[in-house]
Formats: C-alpha cells, structure tokens, sequence
C-alpha cells in the first residue's frame, strides 16, 4: 500500500521550506520561487487552496536529499 501524502496548502508548504533553510528568491505573478544551496522549489501560492499531489511529492522529495 502506499504512503499517502499530506494534503498541504500553500503556507503550509512554505513553512516546511523555511523550517529547513530555503529562503524566498523571487516571485513571478502567484508562483514563489524558494532556493536553498543548488535546490529550486516553485511553489504556486494560492492562498486555502489544497496543493496538487505532485507538488506535495516534489517538495518531500527536495526536503529528503
């Protein structure tokens, strides 16, 4: 069976990314571009809304390296 992931929103998300030393680098329109050493992270910062899957898993992934 799988792992099933969070269901996090926006803020939630960037929180994570703080917790773990990513800063804000930029923000174009409502994507947030978050940079820690070589990683990248684009998180699309719509505020309430559910993240995609995907995204959860991209960013579990980043965090994990």
């Amino acid at each position: 069976m799988k792992d099933k992931l969070p269901k996090l929103n926006s803020k939630e998300a960037e929180k994570l990314l703080f917790e773990n030393g990513f800063i804000l680098d930029r923000q174009r329109g409502s994507h947030r571009i978050y940079k820690k050493d070589n990683k990248r992270m684009v998180i699309p910062y719509h505020s309430g809304k559910i993240l995609h899957p995907k995204i959860i898993k991209e960013l579990f992934e980043i965090l994990n390296d």
